[in-house]
């Protein structure tokens, strides 16, 4: 379908008309807080850079008010929607987009582990794209799962809650640097987006959101490679009041310990999260040399 060839995308108003005839409530539990703001979501559709034909996943479409405009983008799209009371829904309001499918499925099969109808369905190799207003629930074990797919997204433009964008984008040294700054970055570069306030969204969230961008690195490890990297910068900054010697002990032994922490002249009294990327890269490699 051409640019010219796809329909209008319908207002807020034909999407609010839908849910209010299923009868449809807002579920806590599945955190769900849709977006109301068209200009909001068409500039999310934007940032993800999506172009005609290129591949991307929505995780959460609910009643497929981002879908659409990634949709009249062109996107051949992946809507993965939880609710069976909106899944419906999405596909009615994608029905004029062939290259659109709304799949009903919880995306995690487990904490770090997608859902084989999602995974099947992803591009083995190529680029492709993720983009969503990401349940907040989900949004730190769910991208950290994406970062260890043998072929990752190489772009990512999310809405998450605020904090969780700020710690996604973090730095050593920063109050939210931490495991999942660490993992993540592992595999993206990442900055800092658009900020969404509450009364954007419906129902209100209690807390701030924001967009988050992050590229593909170009120096990206293999798949076991950056899983293993992971889980040790996981394993080493979950204690954030041990010193590096104690915690890097406990995991390799104490005379290994002080034989890596002595080959790098790190400081054994440091603590896990004042590392950078290239510094807990380094210890995790002279670590895990003997073991």
């Amino acid at each position: 379908m051409s640019a010219t060839d796809r329909p209008d995308r319908p207002p807020w108003a034909d999407f609010k008309g839908a849910l209010e005839r299923a009868g449809f409530h807002p579920s806590r539990r599945l955190g769900q807080n849709f977006l109301l703001d068209d200009n909001m979501a068409r500039a999310i559709a934007s940032d993800s850079g999506v172009t005609a034909g290129h591949f991307t996943l929505e995780v959460g479409p609910g009643c497929g008010f981002l879908s659409v405009h990634l949709a009249h983008a062109g996107a051949r799209l992946l809507c993965v929607e939880i609710d069976p009371r909106l899944a419906p829904i999405a596909r009615d309001f994608l029905q004029p987009y062939p290259d659109a499918e709304v799949i009903e499925a919880d995306v995690l099969a487990s904490k770090s582990s997608l859902a084989p109808e999602v995974l099947e369905r992803l591009p083995a190799a190529g680029e492709w794209t993720l983009c969503a207003n990401l349940p907040y629930s989900i949004s730190g074990p769910f991208l950290a799962t994406v970062a260890q797919l043998q072929n990752p997204p190489s772009r990512v433009a999310c809405l998450v809650q605020k904090e969780v964008a700020e710690r996604l984008a973090s730095a050593p040294g920063d109050a939210t640097w931490g495991p999942l700054s660490a993992a993540f970055q592992e595999s993206y570069e990442v900055t800092l987006g658009r900020f969404v306030p509450p009364q954007l969204f419906w129902p209100r969230p209690k807390v701030d959101s924001a967009v988050f961008l992050a590229d593909l690195r170009g120096d990206l490890a293999a798949p076991e490679e950056r899983a293993r990297r992971m889980q040790f910068f996981r394993d080493l900054m979950q204690r954030r009041r041990k010193s590096l010697r104690r915690v890097l002990s406990d995991l390799v032994g104490g005379a290994q310990a002080t034989r890596s922490l002595e080959a790098l002249d790190l400081d054994p009294l440091r603590r896990a999260e004042t590392l950078s990327l290239p510094e807990l890269r380094a210890l995790e490699r002279e670590a895990r040399a003997d073991v």
